[in-house]
């Protein structure tokens, strides 16, 4: 289970092949790659810049990775996000799941997303013509993640 929140790019290529021969018992990789969009709820959008609190976002996503690999039966997992001021096209978030299966990395790694969405400590803000804005939660991340809600 890695965790890397970091200004720098990522190499996805690097990283999946990093994960997918770390185990010989590996039978799936199922990955995730958010980008910046250039528009936004019908605005063009320049740049988005993530904020977050070192330590604590860390933890967060930590904590959701543990919650992933309680549920289902994954060999690893890795999560690197993003902060700081990005353009339109570029990398935002990567999270890849490993497992023995393709149907457990699958679900680890839908989970993993939506919790990213609505329980990770990460602030943004976006650059338009008419000035910056923060990003509104969306319900439809709420409602994405409410499916994983346990009984």
């Amino acid at each position: 289970m890695t965790v890397q929140v970091q200004t720098a790019d990522f190499d996805v290529a690097a990283e999946l092949a990093a994960m997918r021969t770390a185990s010989a018992d590996i039978g799936a990789v199922v990955s995730f790659i958010g980008q910046v969009r250039d528009i936004n709820d019908g605005d063009a959008v320049s740049t988005l810049t993530l904020e977050h609190y070192p330590g604590m976002t860390e933890r967060a996503l930590e904590q959701i990775e543990q919650e992933a690999k309680s549920r289902w039966n994954i060999s690893g997992s890795l999560i690197i996000h993003r902060v700081g001021m990005l353009q339109p096209l570029e990398q935002i978030v990567l999270v890849a799941v490993a497992s023995a299966h393709r149907g457990e990395a699958f679900k680890a790694c839908e989970f993993i997303m939506d919790y990213l969405k609505t329980q990770a400590p990460f602030w943004k803000k976006e650059s338009t013509p008419d000035g910056e804005r923060w990003v509104e939660a969306k319900i439809s991340d709420d409602e994405a993640q409410s499916r994983w809600k346990q009984s």
